[in-house]
């Protein structure tokens, strides 16, 4: 299959059987959106899901957090990984939304990532769904993704894969594309025991490994 069919067929698959596909992040603005994929760094979503209700309402704005000490806001995010990193992060994060930007979350990606603690796959999860723009954040299940489907070749950094996979995708498709290769990755095309036999999409993928006889 090449690789513009192979596109087509992803597109045509997901389009028809995960349309409407979101974040399994909760969030209800582009703070709090930004707040909890910085708290998802190495963590899983449901934990994170559990956390921000009670740091959200304690810190309802950048504003009320900027205020809070990093002691204050460890309490909140002790659970979950690499709790004092993220909780000093928030802290200068909010600061600096207040002081540089009004309060308000940046739509660039040059301005999100001055912020501390802001990388740019973080920064391409705001834009995509905060902001509506096309972008492509690769964590590590897209990056997984990717390449055993034969999408990106010769891309050795998520910064390498997200370019390979912009020039892909249609540019109406890019955001949700990175859903659907990260759910895909999630329940799927997981790292150790990849569900090959029960991949719905494994007429695409280039891996070239076999379970039970199937190509996945």
């Amino acid at each position: 299959m090449k690789k513009k069919e192979q596109v087509n067929y992803l597109i045509e698959y997901f389009q028809k059987n995960q349309p409407d596909v979101q974040s399994e992040l909760h969030y209800k603005n582009p703070y709090q959106l930004l707040v909890a994929t910085m708290l998802a760094a190495q963590c899983t979503d449901k934990r994170v899901n559990m956390v921000t209700p009670a740091l959200f309402k304690a810190y309802p704005t950048p504003l009320e957090m900027s205020k809070a000490s990093v002691e204050e806001i460890l309490s909140f995010v002790k659970s979950v990984s690499y709790p004092n990193s993220k909780a000093t992060h928030l802290s200068a994060m909010s600061k600096m939304l207040v002081s540089d930007f009004g309060g308000e979350v940046p739509a660039t990606m040059e301005e999100l990532t001055s912020l501390p603690g802001v990388g740019r796959k973080t920064a391409n999860v705001v834009l995509a769904f905060a902001f509506g723009q096309a972008a492509m954040p690769v964590d590590t299940h897209v990056f997984r993704v990717a390449h055993r489907l034969g999408l990106v070749k010769d891309a050795p950094t998520p910064d390498a894969v997200e370019k390979q996979l912009v020039k892909l995708f249609p540019e109406e498709y890019i955001s949700r594309a990175h859903h659907w290769l990260l759910l895909h990755g999630r329940y799927i095309c997981t790292a150790r025991k990849p569900h090959c036999e029960e991949c719905p999409i494994r007429e695409a993928c280039a891996e070239g490994c076999t379970v039970k006889g199937i190509l996945c």
